[in-house]
């Protein structure tokens, strides 16, 4: 079962651990490209990241930290995304991921898991464009 049930979602959160969740492709300048969103714990609360990245049509990559930013003004972007809130409660962290990134609340995983749904995408859209 790869993804989360809201509980899990929490208690993973309550423990310090970062959750993800790939929510699919975004197209920036005419550059194809993918969104995913990751809630983590950061001092007293939590941080609430969007990371737009390239879109390197690779199933077998699955480390989408690792893919460089779709847009060059964060070249340098160390992996953490455009932080877009910080906020005390781990619920009202997800409640802002998935009001402003589109993120849905039954597609959440553990850290390092959303690449598989990438992996999944990628597939998909190559059986679609299939004769």
């Amino acid at each position: 079962m790869r993804y989360l049930t809201r509980s899990f979602v929490l208690g993973a959160l309550g423990r310090m651990k970062e959750v993800e969740q790939f929510v699919g492709p975004i197209t920036l300048a005419g550059v194809r490209g993918i969104r995913w969103v990751s809630v983590w714990p950061w001092q007293d609360g939590y941080n609430v990241s969007v990371h737009d990245v390239q879109d390197l049509d690779d199933e077998h990559d699955h480390d989408l930290c690792m893919f460089p930013p779709l847009d060059p003004q964060y070249e340098d972007d160390t992996g953490y995304g455009r932080v877009i809130g910080h906020v005390q409660d781990p619920a009202e962290a997800l409640e802002l991921a998935e009001r402003d990134t589109g993120a849905s609340p039954e597609r959440w995983v553990n850290h390092g898991v959303a690449g598989e749904d990438y992996a999944d995408f990628v597939l998909a859209r190559r059986a679609q464009h299939q004769p």
